[in-house]
């Protein structure tokens, strides 16, 4: 075989061991729920290593985000109410090559409800 179609060849087997080798990104589907009533206002979603959020959210109104978890920690809610008080919340911890749900449902109370339907790879 010529040294050229050798190359080939073996870079051929290596991209396909590797590709066969079960690399894997494990997600999280979030739903943020406005249960509140009213608008809020400046969500911010965090969570480990990363976070999102929207400008604002209808009452009754659902986002929906697509998260891959680095490390672990707490999932954290902050949001402003049309009268302009901020409200926080803290919720699960999330570990990373978890993948499943969660929802994430906001009363207007203040109270922050996280509803998790995860599992971790084993």
């Amino acid at each position: 075989m010529k040294p050229c179609f050798r190359f080939l060849y073996l870079l051929t087997v290596a991209i396909s061991v590797l590709s066969a080798s079960g690399c894997k990104s494990y997600w999280v589907d979030a739903e943020i729920q406005n249960q509140t009533g009213q608008t809020i206002h400046d969500l911010e979603v965090d969570y480990p290593t990363a976070s999102f959020g929207a400008n604002s959210l209808a009452p009754g109104a659902a986002m929906h985000y697509r998260l891959q978890i680095r490390g672990s920690g707490p999932v954290k809610v902050e949001y402003t109410f049309e009268d302009g008080k901020t409200a926080h919340a803290q919720g699960l911890n999330l570990e990373e090559h978890q993948q499943g749900r969660v929802t994430i449902r906001i009363f207007s109370s203040g109270k922050v409800e996280f509803v998790p339907n995860l599992k971790s790879a084993s």
